[in-house]
């Protein structure tokens, strides 16, 4: 009985041995597996995630460099001009109110190019007050698009004079 008893308990450690060899050492080995696997896909995406982050930290900081420049050479360029008018007074301001003039002129005319037909009613007399009438607001209106008095500035060139209209 006790040769059986050890028989049978010899038996029980080698199914035990048995299970461990064919189905605990390899479920250990593909959970090793798995988990290496898993380890190794978080490092892939950790790291693209940094580079992807890191590329476009890049992009930032040479968009603001490229703004940055800009900025800085327009606003040299605005110092060159100040300094240029600053040396040309009255002769500059009214070189940059001509230069103006013409685009002026465009916006204010651009609603008229869109009219079939202007009637004036009155005789030949009345079209020329009516015209003297426009010109005599165009200084103020240059005024208020430019905030330079035209007037000022032409009454101040050689041989100009201002006529006043009542």
């Amino acid at each position: 009985r006790r040769k059986q008893i050890e028989i049978e308990e010899q038996e029980i450690v080698r199914k035990e041995k048995e299970l461990i060899a064919t189905v605990k050492l390899p479920a250990e080995a593909e959970a090793f597996q798995v988990q290496t696997v898993a380890e190794g896909q978080r490092a892939k995406v950790l790291a693209a995630a940094r580079g992807e982050s890191d590329k476009i930290k890049l992009i930032g900081a040479a968009e603001a460099r490229a703004v940055e420049a800009v900025g800085r050479a327009e606003a040299e360029q605005m110092r060159m001009k100040a300094a240029a008018y600053a040396q040309y007074g009255d002769a500059a301001i009214l070189s940059l109110v001509l230069e103006a003039l013409p685009q002026i002129a465009s916006e204010v005319a651009a609603p008229l190019a869109k009219t079939e037909e202007i009637v004036l009613i009155g005789g030949s007399d009345k079209i020329g007050q009516e015209v003297t009438k426009l010109i005599g607001t165009l200084p103020p209106a240059v005024q208020a698009l430019t905030g330079i008095d035209i007037s000022g500035v032409l009454e101040k060139l050689p041989g100009a004079r201002l006529i006043q209209t009542a």
